[in-house]
């Protein structure tokens, strides 16, 4: 039986719990983290491979939209893209068919959220590190921003891949995730180094996972 995003996300399970509520000060704290210049794109990457990252970002794009935002869900994870089984929904057509059709109107998908929409990964390419690098990503990136009033990239390892190192200095914004008790001290600071190489705003890390 597949899981409903109901089930899969704690946004959506226990709204009064904890860990909803962090993911709500989470989102206050992005939302007016800077008032000069706001947060419209939203990078969020981790030191190591863990479905925590993914279901971060969904929880947090949740929360979003409850805010009354305009909210849209990239999978740009194209090595193990997960969104759409969270949210039970179709990855025949999504990103890597919009970079490589600028034509073709965009795949986005409503998600059971009112408010949150999600563009997944779409068919994977052989090389996703230069498609994602590519002048038409930074097009597409364009359209995207007019898509929706925030924009939330969930994108593969820092420690693993270059794809995160890709983007992230073409968003407003990154998030570190690792994981309580599983995420190695040594990556997370290795991933940190090489955000800040590559002068990516980094916004700070989430801990999932953690006791509440």
């Amino acid at each position: 039986m597949t899981s409903s995003p109901e089930q899969v996300l704690i946004t959506l399970r226990e709204p009064a719990s904890a860990a909803a509520e962090a993911y709500r000060t989470l989102r206050t704290n992005i939302l007016f983290s800077s008032l000069d210049k706001p947060i419209h794109t939203l990078l969020l990457t981790s030191a190591e491979q863990t479905p925590e990252k993914s279901l971060t970002a969904a929880n947090l794009a949740v929360t979003m939209a409850q805010a009354e935002q305009r909210v849209l869900l990239v999978d740009c994870d194209l090595r193990q893209p997960m969104l759409h089984t969270i949210f039970g929904l179709s990855n025949e057509q999504g990103l890597t068919s919009a970079i490589l059709d600028q034509e073709a109107p965009l795949a986005l998908q409503p998600t059971e959220v009112p408010g949150l929409s999600l563009l997944p990964s779409g068919p994977l390419p052989p090389r996703p590190a230069d498609l994602l690098g590519s002048r038409r990503m930074e097009g597409l990136l364009n359209r995207l921003r007019q898509a929706a009033d925030i924009v939330i990239f969930d994108t593969p390892p820092v420690h693993t891949f270059t794809d995160a190192l890709v983007l992230a200095t073409r968003v407003d914004g990154v998030l570190l995730v690792i994981q309580a008790g599983r995420s190695r001290r040594d990556r997370v600071r290795e991933a940190r180094q090489k955000l800040e190489k590559v002068k990516a705003n980094l916004l700070g890390v989430v801990l999932s996972g953690a006791r509440i």
